[in-house]
């Protein structure tokens, strides 16, 4: 709750600085009190910007996986980065509204599935509608009430501009560019045995060296027979959002270079935990070779790819580590 009234006073106010701050060339504010806070408004919408900016790097930073996503993460980045170096630009109107309605898309696509309990490509459509039509209602607003605004843009112009970005976005969710945000794989682990007991999960896995930082566990599985494998995963959900998640196995051909898809094994998820909602999967009949496991949603977004290589050597000591989840 506290993140949801923090990002939408931020919404909220950003959106109210930008219609302050296009009305002030119009002196509107001239003789009164308001006027000798007029220099602030500038540092206003940058800091606004900057709020969300850096709360969506968060927020998607636990989504990204080192896969296609990270391009649309990168976009987030570059936007937090340039926003330092905002304020000298921000009169420019044209730059005013792409990085509103950028930001604003943003917003709905992470609040909207929040507060609807629904997750799913109608949602994100429905999402990006609501941002097209706030941002175009705000412009519009702004357009006419302000005859300096009308000298400087020209409304058709203005529009395409946010027309295309609103392809842009459209086109990355569609391609799955755009991690599934809001939600977020927490823990992924490629594990040897895995036991509920007294409702927590009992993870035995190889922990890797200190030094990596990026996973948990050993990227060799060492296989000792037929054991099976394990894939363990925690995925982070807002409250009461249920929805299905797939584990996608695959292994590497060396043959044919290229990865071939083993299995599909799918569980539902249900939010409202805050270190994620526990699930497993695991399979017998596997071979030594690179393999990868893709945690997915049912669109298809990645959450993430745990990855290792199994290799049959019953002689090297694996040192083991159950953990409670």
């Amino acid at each position: 709750m506290y993140d949801i009234t923090v990002l939408s006073l931020h919404m909220t106010l950003l959106s109210v600085a930008l219609f302050v701050y296009n009305r002030k060339d119009d002196n509107v504010y001239k003789g009164t009190l308001f006027e000798r806070f007029e220099i602030y408004l500038p540092l206003a919408i940058q800091f606004f910007f900057g709020g969300l900016s850096s709360a969506f790097v968060i927020y998607f930073s636990r989504s990204v996986s080192l896969s296609k996503t990270l391009f649309f993460f990168g976009i987030l980045v570059a936007l937090l980065v340039a926003n330092e170096f905002l304020k000298k630009r921000i009169s420019n109107k044209y730059l005013q509204f792409g990085i509103y309605f950028f930001v604003s898309f943003t917003f709905f696509t992470f609040m909207i599935p929040v507060i609807i309990k629904e997750m799913n490509t109608l949602t994100f459509i429905f999402s990006g509608l609501v941002s097209l039509g706030t941002t175009l209602t705000l412009l519009t607003i702004i357009y006419f009430k302000s005859p300096s605004t009308r000298l400087e843009i020209s409304l058709k112009k203005m529009i395409g501009i946010i027309v295309v970005i609103y392809v842009s976005i459209n086109t990355f969710y569609f391609t799955n560019l755009i991690p599934p945000v809001p939600l977020a794989l927490e823990t992924g682990i490629v594990a040897y045995e895995i036991k509920k007991e007294n409702g927590n999960y009992e993870v035995t896995y190889a922990k890797d060296d200190w030094y990596v930082l990026w996973r948990n566990h050993q990227s060799h599985f060492y296989r000792e027979g037929n054991e099976k494998v394990f894939i363990f995963a925690s995925i982070f959900a807002p409250t009461e959002i249920k929805k299905s998640i797939y584990h996608r196995w695959k292994f590497y051909n060396t043959e044919k270079e290229e990865w071939i898809v083993t299995d599909n094994i799918a569980y539902e998820i249900t939010g409202g935990r805050n270190e994620g909602y526990r699930g497993y999967t695991f399979k017998n009949n596997v071979f030594s070779g690179l393999w990868e496991v893709d945690v997915l949603t049912d669109e298809g977004q990645i959450l993430g790819v745990i990855d290792f290589e199994i290799t049959d050597n019953p002689k090297h000591k694996v040192i083991k580590t159950i953990e409670s989840f």
